[in-house]
């Protein structure tokens, strides 16, 4: 199997994120978070035209590629001593592949080529297939985070950290 990672710089690189991300959230967090809460992120948080605007914050976004084949997708922005991992997705019928675990590899090989003494990342508090995957990856847990996104809806993370 190759899984490789393609940085999105193109109009059209976000629209299959938009596309890609469509399909994810739909398939993976209408049990976790709901699908009101789902459709109202998808709109705000994963469109084309909003993920363009964070490239202009420091995020980078990443296609995921397994055999050539859309996998996911995944974005980072790189702060002054740290890497925030901010997005990891992966459609469903490429999960349990272990392509998770390689894009963490990837993800820390690239904090460490920056010179980043660590990686962040939030988590929802419900979606412990991902808890569990990032501990494995020697993740731990340094806190809570409770975010007001607006209409009466809220991120409710655990906050992670990896030491390099």
């Amino acid at each position: 199997m190759n899984t490789i990672f393609v940085e999105a710089t193109k109009p059209q690189d976000f629209d299959l994120i938009e596309r890609l991300a469509h399909e994810i959230w739909h398939e993976y967090y209408p049990d976790i978070i709901g699908l009101a809460q789902v459709e109202y992120m998808l709109k705000k948080f994963q469109t084309s035209t909003y993920m363009q605007r964070q490239v202009k914050e420091a995020f980078v976004y990443f296609l995921i590629y397994r055999n050539e084949t859309p996998a996911g997708y995944l974005s980072y922005q790189v702060k002054k001593d740290e890497l925030f991992l901010s997005k990891i997705y992966l459609l469903n019928k490429f999960r349990g592949q272990k392509i998770g675990k390689e894009s963490l590899a990837w993800v820390e090989e690239n904090a460490k080529a920056l010179l980043k003494k660590k990686i962040r990342l939030t988590v929802n508090k419900d979606n412990v297939n991902s808890i569990k995957a990032y501990e494995s990856a020697g993740f731990v847990n340094y806190g809570e985070a409770v975010t007001d996104i607006g209409d009466g809806f809220v991120m409710d993370d655990y906050l992670m950290e990896k030491n390099l």
